[in-house]
């Protein structure tokens, strides 16, 4: 079926790297540029080693885990990290190396990644300590309000160089350029992953810390089909090539179910009853009682800052679906938090998304889509995709976090039980609106079946949880 209208005027091309643009070596380019070959994941392998000059820094690193990489009780253990910073000056201020090695891009992402190790390590000490210390049931309590400038100066100015925020993220520190390959032969396989940086036992790479974090990086190792089918979807869309569509949604689907496979490995990887264990670390200071008053980042400002803490949240994946497929989320303060959430990635993907988002609605995807019923069915099964990952992330954390703290919010600040069912809600509503589009397309009456009883289940759960722990929405 051709469209009833020609397409609008097409926009500039967003430069997505192919193999010959890659250029995985050049350190002048940043870390993270969106590709075909890697998606998501950095242009090439992350440095796991620093240069000489910043060997106190890779020290204090190696010492730090709950347990180290020879299975002895590192500062954590002991809840001496403080202590070694402030007191014993395991640290210097070693920013005047930062400017020396200014140029060379990934090394920054690589300091901002250990430096941001260091400061959730040290602000949260005292909460990882009251939190074995048995008294979990009364909470965190408070970190610390300060962060030295041995640590504050050089976080922040590899963070601008680097073009992140000066603390944890998902993509530039905690995950995607957390992982060195054990032999480089052979390439990305899961059991061939393992951490540069852990906070409880993840250089074990049979440890929870290490398997959670490393199916994120298997998950995105497929993220480059992903790009590419969203890509070659926009174009069929644009020129209204309903096949070039089509071939384009196809690759979508697969590449997302490829992704939610390896996601469902997360409960043999990474076991419910040990996350907490590790979890402490990844929170933020905004909106987290730990940080009643931000934290001052000395030698940098007498204001306190704030950041949202890690989160898979930070993930580029599903918000590139949410603007291909555009996906229409309620105007709620929960959809408020999502927007926030999106500036905590690599600068490049941040470009990346708005270009998707800028295309779909100027191609209008949606509506394209929806003209045709062989088309209609494949952005259904997209949808559902997304439906698929977004239930999973529910029932992680239902299963993780909710059945084990009581703690109101996630690690990034936003509400743990109504905050993904806010996003889930949108994705099954769309869900439903698009099914009469698909004529006789035979799975998707079974797909709508999963999503009239995930929809009625959802709704019991939140209410479960909401009355239990006295949340009125």
């Amino acid at each position: 079926m051709s469209a009833p209208h020609p397409p609008p005027s097409p926009l500039a091309p967003f430069p997505v790297l192919i193999p010959s643009t890659l250029r995985p070596t050049d350190h002048t380019l940043p870390a993270f540029m969106v590709s075909t070959p890697r998606g998501f994941l950095p242009r090439g392998d992350p440095i796991h080693t620093l240069p000489p000059a910043f060997a106190p820094l890779s020290a204090l690193l190696a010492a730090m885990p709950i347990r180290t990489a020879s299975g002895t009780p590192g500062l954590l253990a002991r809840f001496s990290l403080g202590r070694a910073i402030d007191a014993q000056g395991a640290l210097p201020d070693l920013t005047a190396e930062v400017e020396r090695h200014r140029d060379d891009r990934c090394l920054m992402t690589a300091l901002y990644r250990d430096y941001a190790f260091v400061a959730s390590a040290y602000l949260l000490e005292p909460c990882h300590e009251r939190w074995v210390g048995g008294k979990q049931e009364e909470g965190y309590g408070l970190g610390r309000e300060r962060l030295p400038k041995c640590v504050a100066r050089p976080i922040v100015r590899v963070a601008e160089i680097a073009g992140f925020k000066p603390f944890m993220e998902y993509a530039g520190s905690y995950a995607l350029y957390n992982y060195r390959l054990e032999d480089p032969a052979r390439g990305l396989e899961y059991d061939n992953l393992r951490l540069i940086r852990a906070f409880e036992h993840g250089l074990d790479p049979t440890s929870s810390e290490a398997g959670f974090v490393l199916v994120h990086v298997a998950m995105v190792r497929h993220s480059g089909k992903l790009v590419e089918g969203s890509m070659q979807a926009l174009e069929g869309c644009e020129k209204r090539e309903r096949d070039k569509f089509n071939e384009g949604m196809k690759k979508v689907v697969k590449a997302m179910s490829d992704v939610n496979r390896v996601m469902n490995e997360m409960w043999s990887k990474s076991k419910p009853a040990s996350y907490t264990n590790f979890r402490t670390f990844i929170f933020g200071i905004t909106s987290q009682s730990m940080f009643p008053n931000g934290v001052i980042y000395e030698g940098v400002s007498d204001e306190p800052k704030s950041f949202r803490g890690e989160s898979g949240a930070n993930d580029s994946m599903i918000p590139l679906l949410d603007n291909l497929l555009q996906i229409t989320m309620p105007a709620t303060p929960l959809t408020s938090i999502l927007q926030d959430f999106r500036s905590y990635r690599p600068g490049n993907h941040r470009e990346f998304l708005e270009w998707v988002a800028a295309a779909s609605t100027a191609y209008e995807l949606k509506t394209f889509a929806l003209a045709d019923p062989t088309s209609a069915a494949l952005y259904v099964r997209a949808l559902d995709q997304v439906r698929d990952f977004r239930w999973r992330h529910w029932c992680f954390t239902r299963e993780y976090i909710l059945k084990n703290t009581s703690h109101p919010t996630a690690t990034g600040g936003s509400p743990i039980v109504t905050w993904l069912p806010n996003q889930l809600n949108a994705v099954l509503s769309q869900m439903a609106s698009a099914a009469s589009h698909c004529g006789s397309a035979a799975d998707v009456e079974d797909i709508m079946d999963t999503v009239r009883s995930q929809q009625s289940r959802l709704q019991k759960e939140v209410e479960k949880y909401c009355l239990d722990r006295q949340i009125v929405t």
